[in-house]
Formats: C-alpha cells, sequence, structure tokens
C-alpha cells in the first residue's frame, strides 16, 4: 500500500507542507515570544531595582508627617513650639526637643521614665538611651539603630530656637515653604536623644554629594506638615528662604517645585 494511514490527507490539489517548513515558523513564533518577554523585563527592570528606594522614601516621608504632627500637637499644648534643646542653670545643654515631644508620638510611658532634670546621655536615663524608635529611623539610613537622620532647623530666623520656644504667631511666612525638620546623610546622623541640630550653614552647604540622604536630595517637612524634597540643584538663597520664618521672600521658597 502506498497510502499510510497515520498521514494527514490533503485536500486534493494541494501539497503537502514539508516539515522543515512547520518547524521553522514555530522557531520564529518561538523567538519572537521570547524577544518581546526580553524587551518587556528590559523595560520593568529599572522599575523594579528603583522600588525599595522609592519604598524608604515614602516611609521616611510618613515618618516626618508624624513627626510634624507630634510638634502641631504639641504647640496646642504648650503654644508654642519646643525649644531645640533644654539646659540647665548653667546653660549646659539637657534634652533634645524630640525627646519632648514624645507623648505625642505615642510613647508618652518612655517620657515619663526619662530623667529631665539629667542630661540625656546620663546613667539615670540608659533606658531611653537604649530604647530604638523607628519614628526617627529613616530606612535609608546607615546609621546605629538609635540614631536619627531627622534634624530641625536650627537658625537665627528658623521654626527652632536653641534654647526657647517659638510661637506659631512669629511665622508669617507661608507654613507650607517654611521647614521645620530635615533628613541629614548618615555621617551627619546623631542619637535621637542628643540635643545636636542642623545649624543654618549646615542647610545652606546642602547639596554636596556627601550630604545627600536619598538619591538626588532629601525630604523636609514644613509647618503645615507638607513634605518636600529638596532637590540637590537647589541655590542658596531658595534654601535661606525656605529656613526663614518671616522674610517676605515666599516667591524665592517656591522654587523648590
Amino acid at each position: 500500500m502506498d497510502d499510510n494511514p497515520y498521514e494527514t490527507p490533503h485536500t486534493a490539489g494541494e501539497s503537502p507542507v514539508p516539515k522543515t517548513s512547520t518547524l521553522t515558523r514555530r522557531l520564529v513564533e518561538v523567538l519572537t515570544v521570547l524577544a518581546i518577554v526580553g524587551i518587556l523585563v528590559a523595560l520593568l527592570l529599572p522599575a523594579i531595582r528603583s522600588s525599595p528606594e522609592a519604598a524608604r522614601r515614602v516611609q521616611c516621608a510618613n515618618n516626618l508627617k508624624q513627626i510634624a504632627l507630634a510638634l502641631q500637637n504639641y504647640e496646642v499644648v504648650y503654644h508654642s513650639l519646643p525649644p531645640a534643646h533644654t539646659v540647665d542653670t548653667d546653660g549646659k545643654p539637657l534634652h533634645s526637643w524630640r525627646t519632648l515631644i514624645l507623648p505625642y508620638l505615642e510613647q508618652k510611658s518612655l517620657y515619663e521614665r526619662i530623667d529631665l532634670s539629667k542630661p540625656w546621655n546620663d546613667p539615670a536615663n540608659k533606658e531611653a538611651y537604649e530604647t530604638e524608635l523607628s519614628v526617627y529611623q529613616c530606612p535609608s539610613a546607615v546609621c546605629p539603630p538609635s540614631h536619627t537622620t531627622y534634624l530641625a532647623v536650627v537658625a537665627p530666623n528658623g521654626c527652632f530656637r536653641p534654647t526657647e520656644p517659638r510661637k506659631l504667631s512669629e511665622i508669617t511666612d507661608e507654613p507650607r515653604l517654611t521647614l521645620m525638620v530635615l533628613e541629614v546623610d548618615s555621617e551627619h546622623g546623631v542619637h535621637w536623644m542628643s540635643p545636636t541640630d542642623a545649624s543654618e550653614q549646615m542647610i545652606l552647604d546642602f547639596g554636596t554629594v556627601a550630604r545627600l540622604p536619598h538619591p538626588g536630595g532629601a525630604p523636609a517637612v514644613c509647618v503645615d506638615g507638607q513634605v518636600l524634597f529638596l532637590g540637590s540643584g537647589l541655590k542658596v538663597a531658595t534654601l535661606r528662604a525656605l529656613i526663614s520664618i518671616d522674610g517676605h521672600d515666599d516667591a524665592v521658597a517656591r522654587e523648590v517645585n
């Protein structure tokens, strides 16, 4: 018999499709699919690689918002922002504003166990000294667990005075364009209880590679609780306007956007 019972029957007048042609077509289809997958992977890889940093920036911004809310609640009770730090009768620094706002960060019990009459690093305050607080920790920072990179703006015309409170009524520039707290790089991080913050010069020097806590810049929170991202290319004049509370320079401060 010439007919093979296992061959697919052909329509009269048509030639059988060569097996090699079928294999070639299938190979082309597979290669096309692989090429499309490769293109999609190439497009998605940058987003996948950047997503961890994006998530860290979101968490960092949330920390700053919580800190701003705590400062606002402190102001409701005391009718002023806290001093950058408290001092003893000899003028020696005792405790940071970060300690003073603990009751408004759901840390009232910790606050009540701190001896405010003794320095922040006194053995009497060892328990608090060894406590880690996630709200003061940027997930991108490379610091000891008890350290923070969130520093207050302490400047002659800034939100925080070194040893005296600041009334909100003194802040006449736009609250959304007046910085309260900003993030510095890990190298400038401090223990969260330390009465150490960002000086005016430190802020005006912002933008060098060594002082960028996140790729391209740093987050900062304003009086109204809004978080801004300070890009590395900001002008000194813009930074000066952002830390000023009554400079009538909102137009310059808006250049941050």
